[in-house]
């Protein structure tokens, strides 16, 4: 690999190891996966030498630079990036747009520790236009669908299932409702779009041409669809899935009820993560209760409430079908009702699991044909 480094695209589709050497506030505004954040400067250093840029400008800011990363600090940091250069040889570094502070780390590792390490030209900016790019190209490019259904039916599922799925849950770490929020935090926009840009990226150089995906809206929790493919996706055929109102029920139950208290509880201890799981549930209901309506909301709570002091006497989880049930019958089922005859001229294909696999399957495969 050279010293200097600009195929962006071998970079993602083959999980080139990378060391960003940015500030930690930089890092944490958006990176890329599984990047290592090895700071040429801490906050505090970066914020004094570019207020010295503003007042002195350039050669006074680099001068600064150099008194404040010197002597052990400096060490301390030659020593990480050889480690990482040790446990990654095939890697690369990266500042944020492959500029001084990555030359300067580049430098100083051949110096100070003898190894040559390549730098990303045009650092963290070259690489998330290249994958701004790369969502925008497949959006214009590339044939999608929509799978649309009750709240419940397994659509989550049934993406996972498909070589061609694009699933933004997962790339957001949220179940997609207002029940949909994870113990753990879900990730910055910037890592969200780059997160989704990259498994795009990954699937086109498989060959697929077709991509399925679930019918979100405009955001995940928190994390907003990229506007190109969002746009797209509001012209795209619909195909609908559709499953028994019983069975809705326990894929809900199993995964907002059972599965969000385990999760809870692992990431916790048992009580102070069923406190959390508890408090979860109840806020993800209060979020509803100007669309239910006072009565309503006060109801469902009471029943929640309930189900929630019986699961955590005894382990029981049967009540909380007593809240699950009138939720989906009387809100969620009459919203999606609405939504489809809206859009009723996009379906092109309605039926259980199987079938929808199968239709969706024939329609990747007749594409690539």
């Amino acid at each position: 690999m050279p010293d200097n480094f600009a195929d962006y695209r071998h970079i993602f589709l083959n999980n080139v190891p990378m060391m960003d050497v940015r500030a930690p506030v930089e890092f944490g505004q958006g990176s890329f996966p599984g990047v290592v954040n090895r700071p040429l400067m801490d906050d505090d250093e970066r914020q004094k030498v570019g207020t010295c840029y503003k007042q002195k400008g350039q050669d006074a800011a680099i001068a600064l630079g150099h008194q404040l990363v010197s002597g052990p600090t400096k060490q301390q940091r030659i020593e990480a990036w050889a480690a990482f250069a040790a446990a990654h040889p095939q890697g690369v570094l990266y500042c944020f747009r492959g500029g001084l502070r990555s030359q300067i780390v580049q430098q100083w590792m051949h110096s100070e520790a003898g190894i040559v390490y390549p730098r990303v030209v045009g650092g963290y900016k070259a690489m998330r236009t290249f994958l701004i790019e790369t969502t925008q190209a497949a959006s214009a490019q590339c044939e999608f669908f929509v799978l649309s259904g009750l709240t419940g039916t397994g659509k989550t599922e049934v993406i996972s299932e498909l070589s061609n799925g694009l699933d933004l849950e997962a790339h957001a770490n949220h179940r997609g409702s207002s029940f949909g929020q994870r113990i753990s935090a879900q990730p910055v926009q910037l890592d969200f779009e780059n997160l989704l840009a990259i498994d795009i990226l990954k699937k086109r150089a498989q060959g697929h041409g077709v991509f399925v995906l679930e019918d979100e809206g405009r955001h995940v929790g928190r994390c907003a669809v990229p506007l190109a493919l969002r746009q797209r996706l509001e012209q795209v055929p619909l195909v609908c899935l559709d499953d028994g109102f019983d069975d809705r029920v326990e894929r809900i139950l199993r995964d907002y009820v059972v599965q969000q208290c385990a999760e809870c509880l692992s990431a916790l201890g048992e009580s102070v993560g069923f406190a959390a799981f508890s408090a979860k549930l109840q806020e993800s209901l209060d979020k509803l209760s100007k669309r239910l309506g006072g009565d309503r909301h006060q109801l469902l709570r009471t029943t929640m409430d309930r189900a929630l002091a019986q699961q955590q006497a005894s382990g029981d989880v049967a009540l909380h079908r007593d809240w699950i049930t009138p939720l989906l019958r009387h809100y969620y089922d009459p919203m999606y009702i609405y939504q489809r005859q809206s859009r009723a001229d996009r379906i092109v294909f309605q039926g259980d699991r199987q079938s929808v696999l199968a239709y969706l399957r024939e329609r990747a495969t007749t594409a690539q044909a």
